[in-house]
């Protein structure tokens, strides 16, 4: 595994421990938001460790996601989703105002559960690239 992807893995770890840390104080949002970051890093170093580049937007990591894993009957469908999905969650903590712009703290568990699956998934993917 190259070190970019490594470092990229390590960072969802981090963000699924943040996510954690927000559930135990009821912090929806955060942790929400974290639960997405978690997915989308694992796919920064998917994407790095298979083309080498690194996709810097949040379209692009989810364009090229798309892309590489689009034949890959190893990743359910619910998983294949999780990353556009979950960056719903991302949008309503950091985007939307009013009474409806808090992620419910049951949602964030929700993807917080699925996020720990898919980066599981995903550094497996990762982990395989070099066998």
């Amino acid at each position: 595994m190259t070190p970019e992807a490594a470092g990229y893995l390590d960072k969802a770890q981090r963000c699924l421990g943040y996510a954690r840390v927000n559930l135990g104080v009821d912090l929806g949002n955060d942790a929400g938001r974290n639960a997405y970051l978690a997915a989308f890093h694992a796919v920064q170093a998917l994407i790095f460790e298979r083309t080498g580049r690194v996709a810097k937007t949040h379209q692009g990591v989810h364009a090229e996601f798309s892309r590489l894993t689009k034949d890959d009957p190893s990743i359910a469908p619910e998983l294949r989703l999780f990353l556009s999905q979950a960056y719903n969650l991302k949008a309503v903590a950091d985007y939307e105002m009013g009474p409806d712009a808090e992620v419910p703290v049951e949602h964030a568990a929700a993807a917080l559960t699925t996020a720990e699956r898919f980066v599981a998934l995903i550094s497996g993917h990762v982990q395989d690239v070099n066998r």
